[in-house]
C-alpha cells in the first residue's frame, strides 16, 4: 500500500514542482531584464523598450482573452487562449535578444520555451495557446526594441517575400 501511495502522490508533487518552476521563471526573466538594462547597462532607452514591449504583449493577450472564450485542458477556466506566461517571457527573451545580442538571446530563449512548456505539461494550456503567446511576445519584442549595439536582425514578410533585414554600423 505505501508503494502505490507513493507512486500516486510523485507525479503529482512533480506537475506541481514544474508548474512553480514556470511560474516563477514567468517572473524572474522579465524582472532580469528590466534590472539589467537599469543597473548594469544603465540602459533607461531599453528598460523603456521592454516597458512598452511587455505592457503591448500582455494587452493584447488580455483582449484575446477576453473575447476568445477556451477552456483550459484541465477546466479551471475558460480563458486558455493564449497563453500570457509564453508572451510575458517571450517578449522578455525578444527584447534582450533584440537588445544585447545573441549571447544573452539563446538563454533566455530556452528560459522562455521551458516556461512554455511547463503550461503545457501542467495541463493550464493547449500547444497552440503556448505558440500564440509566444508569437505574440516576439512580435511586440521585435517591434519595440531598437538595438543596443551590435546587428539589428528583423524577419520581413509580404505577400510575395519573405526574408531578414540585418542591419548594423561597422
Amino acid at each position: 500500500m505505501a508503494l502505490s501511495m507513493l507512486t500516486v502522490l510523485l507525479p503529482c508533487r512533480a506537475e506541481v514542482s514544474l508548474e512553480t518552476s514556470g511560474d516563477a521563471l514567468h517572473l524572474l526573466l522579465p524582472a532580469t531584464a528590466l534590472v539589467g538594462s537599469m543597473l548594469v547597462e544603465d540602459d533607461y532607452q531599453g528598460a523603456w523598450q521592454l516597458v512598452k514591449t511587455g505592457v503591448s504583449s500582455r494587452l493584447l493577450v488580455e483582449a484575446l482573452k477576453y473575447s476568445i472564450e477556451k477552456d483550459r485542458p484541465d477546466g479551471s477556466g475558460d480563458d486558455s487562449f493564449p497563453s500570457g506566461h509564453s508572451a510575458d517571457t517571450f517578449a522578455a527573451a525578444t527584447f534582450i535578444n533584440q537588445r544585447y545580442g545573441w549571447q544573452y538571446g539563446v538563454p533566455s530563449f530556452a528560459v522562455a520555451s521551458y516556461v512554455a512548456y511547463t503550461r503545457v505539461a501542467s495541463d493550464q494550456h493547449h500547444v497552440e495557446d503556448v505558440l500564440a503567446g509566444a508569437a505574440i511576445g516576439i512580435l511586440a519584442g521585435w517591434y519595440f526594441t531598437d538595438p543596443y549595439k551590435g546587428i539589428s536582425i528583423v524577419p520581413i514578410a509580404s505577400s510575395d517575400t519573405y526574408g531578414v533585414y540585418i542591419s548594423g554600423r561597422f
